[in-house]
């Protein structure tokens, strides 16, 4: 064989090779492109596809907190209300619990508040604070309004080994009454109050002095206590009008409290599971009932009492 023939032969071959990888490097793409193309046509064909169901929102024309007007009007005062609305209403599990949740606790809350003449927006609070559960922060803060234990004790919460009354649903709401009506008596409006409670009055009164305002919405805040407030409203514009962000609730879908009565103890109890098996119930429904009894047994000082419930 001459060497041209030698020549022409590898030439064929290199040829043959390309025309080879360049048909698989084609049908490969083909078929990756394929479920990509098919997913498009899919949205683009089918009715009520997920690009369908994200919508937006009217923000209310006019809204207020404890009857202070909230300054719609200033365009990063929307902003930061949409923010939380959105992220609110589109957290739809977490939302949904918390309005069926909502309905073994917030009545009693509204009756203590009022009776302590704090405004009921302050419900929306203990929301952001909590969620209406007895949460455990890992600064130390505990129950539906987030006492630290120091902050608890100066409005009479008693904490012990064996009690700890931040996580009694009524003693602490009082206490956080007592504590509101005190804030306002420093701050002079509600809204400063509130925001005050995330971040600490102290900390907060410096704010206002160092940026020589009082108001709130003029603030520059660290971005928890800054999104703090607009969390609060919108719980508000959320359990104001559910039906408006797509939450549609029967009566039968919420959440409710059994009959429970209460029982009066001024002497120890030495095994908490036996008491409550006495009384006609159980461990599990006497802690939860209960969440403020701490341990399995319960010391009571000389002269104190304690009311304990349980389911009738």
């Amino acid at each position: 064989m001459s060497k041209n023939h030698i020549i022409l032969l590898y030439f064929l071959v290199i040829v043959c090779l390309g025309i080879t990888i360049f048909s698989l490097f084609k049908s490969q793409n083909t078929l990756e492109s394929a479920p990509i193309l098919a997913s498009e046509q899919l949205m683009n064909t089918v009715p009520g596809s997920f690009r369908d169901s994200i919508r937006l929102f009217d923000l209310p024309s006019e809204l207020s907190f404890a009857g202070e007007s909230v300054p719609l009007s200033i365009p990063d005062v929307r902003e930061r209300l949409e923010r939380e609305i959105y992220v609110n209403a589109y957290w739809e599990s977490n939302m949904l619990l918390l309005m069926k949740r909502s309905s073994k606790f917030l009545p009693e809350i509204e009756a203590w508040l009022k009776e302590n003449n704090v405004p009921d927006d302050f419900k929306y609070l203990a929301i952001a604070e909590s969620g209406l559960m007895n949460v455990a922060s890992p600064a130390g803060a505990r129950g539906f309004w987030q006492f630290m234990p120091a902050t608890a004790k100066e409005y009479g919460l008693e904490v012990s080994k064996d009690v700890d009354e931040r996580y009694h649903f009524e003693k602490a709401t009082k206490a956080a009454s007592r504590y509101l009506t005190k804030a306002h008596a420093k701050f002079g409006d509600w809204t400063a109050v509130a925001a005050s409670y995330n971040m600490g009055q102290t900390g907060f009164a410096k704010r206002q002095e160092e940026q020589l305002s009082r108001n709130y919405y003029e603030l520059y805040l660290n971005d928890e206590t800054s999104r703090y407030m607009f969390r609060i409203l919108a719980f508000k514009v959320i359990f104001e009008d559910p039906a408006a962000f797509g939450f549609k609730l029967r009566p039968k879908d919420y959440y409710q409290n059994p009959p429970l009565k209460s029982i009066k103890v001024t002497s120890d109890i030495k095994n908490l599971a036996s008491w409550a098996k006495t009384n006609g119930s159980n461990y599990k429904d006497l802690k939860l009932y209960n969440p403020w009894l701490r341990d399995k047994d319960l010391n009571i000082k000389r002269g104190k009492s304690y009311e304990i419930l349980l389911p009738e």
